[in-house]
């Protein structure tokens, strides 16, 4: 049943790209700024919804970093709006030419950028992200497939219900989004095996999704960012500086990907740094798991290698010291998933090194981590964060959902 009922889905999504993929920039951007109308128009169904996916999430014992990951509110709601008109305004990348020669033969060459067609999306409690998924896939070109998880589903489906009752009063093909209803693991592998229909899978969520589509899905994938996240603090480093962005970075919001899940501190820091960023963040309410140098305080718990290995998506961070940059750069290359890592430091010499030597989709002097984000790269909305290193890494914006095509015009060469 899960077989056809996903394979009628696809069937749904393929015919609908290729309208997506004639439409025009104007009738696109329209769509979606009336889309983004519409979620306004009815918030307070959306959140009634919401409002019982996470009773029900409460009461099946979920974490305090996973309800805020499923949580909408007028303000989020008011964002994901938002998100859909700052796509609308973005240049549309559907038919840019990247490049165009002349051979000797007279043939001239060209590459443009085309939709991808049919994309799918897997993905957690993070009902936002239907809207960023629906707004970026249709801008580029394609018709996407949403399966997100079990928690959220009454919230996914009012979101989707929402958009496609727009399309519909507005003579669009309404699978231009669908949400896959069943949300069983073996619905969720039928859609990793629907290479007939689906040109790319793109996972977004924990280690354990990720890995499920790794290690089963024969449709191409694009994997996206486990992040644990470091912060090296140099001994140049302004104190005050490093204090405020390691709290920002692990408290802003502790269940994202690009929150901050190990700090490293220069050993010349012990006396005078790391009592004073244990307390901190022991008093913004994080358990702290350090190494010897932060077991001064006695609330510290005891660190292992698997809690620096960890993507904690809670209010738990892993601590420890280093003698200098080059212990720092190798505790990031053996625990690091490549996906951001920063340095604080008044030391020029040493941010290029750290800029040069870290192999993450993303690496920052000065700054906070949790700026890995589309919308703050200015790329509009996301629709995750690549930590591979073919087709596309980092935020992924309009353009990493697109592919290329040459297009050649002859004048009746024949090949000798």
């Amino acid at each position: 049943m899960s077989k056809e009922y996903i394979k009628e889905l696809g069937i749904k999504a393929q015919k609908a790209a290729r309208f997506s993929a004639t439409c025009s920039t104007k009738t696109k951007n329209e769509l979606l700024t009336k889309c983004a109308n519409s979620l306004l128009e009815h918030s307070q169904s959306i959140l009634k919804v919401n409002a019982e996916d996470i009773k029900n999430a409460k009461d099946s014992g979920k974490k305090k970093a996973f309800l805020d990951r499923l949580t909408l509110d007028e303000k989020r709601i008011e964002d994901m709006a938002s998100g859909l008109r700052e796509v609308a305004a973005l240049p549309d990348p559907i038919g840019e030419v990247l490049s165009m020669k002349t051979m000797p033969n007279g043939m001239i060459i060209g590459q443009k950028r085309v939709p991808m067609g049919v994309i799918g999306i897997i993905f957690e409690a993070r009902p936002n992200v239907t809207a960023d998924a629906f707004g970026l896939c249709f801008k580029a070109g394609s018709a996407t497939i949403l399966r997100g998880g079990s928690e959220a589903l009454k919230t996914n489906l009012t979101i989707v219900n929402i958009f496609r009752k727009t399309l519909s009063e507005n003579g669009a093909d309404t699978n231009l989004v669908s949400l896959v209803e069943d949300t069983s693991h073996d619905t969720a592998k039928e859609m990793m095996c629907l290479n007939d229909y689906i040109d790319v899978l793109i996972p977004r969520g924990s280690a354990n999704l990720i890995g499920t589509v790794v290690k089963n899905s024969t449709v191409p994938f694009i994997e996206t960012g486990v992040g644990n996240c470091h912060i090296y603090v140099d001994e140049s480093a302004d104190l005050n500086m490093a204090e405020r962005i390691i709290i920002n970075a692990k408290t802003q919001r502790p269940g994202v990907c690009n929150a901050c899940e190990t700090i490293l501190v220069h050993r010349s820091l012990e006396s005078s740094f790391v009592p004073r960023i244990t307390k901190a963040l022991i008093n913004a309410g994080v358990e702290v798991r350090g190494d010897k140098s932060f077991a001064m305080i006695k609330e510290v718990v005891p660190v292992t290698d698997e809690d620096f290995a960890t993507e904690f998506e809670d209010y738990i961070i892993a601590a420890g010291c280093v003698s200098n940059l080059d212990e720092a750069l190798e505790h990031i290359r053996r625990f690091s998933t490549g996906h951001s890592e920063c340095i604080v430091t008044e030391s020029y010499a040493n941010s290029q090194r750290f800029l040069n030597e870290v192999d993450s989709a993303c690496v920052y002097v000065n700054a906070s981590t949790r700026f890995t984000d589309g919308n703050q790269f200015g790329l509009g909305a996301e629709i995750g964060i690549s930590t591979q290193k073919l087709h596309a890494r980092g935020p992924m914006g309009l353009k990493e959902l697109c592919t290329t095509k040459y297009i050649v015009f002859g004048s009746g060469q024949i090949r000798e």
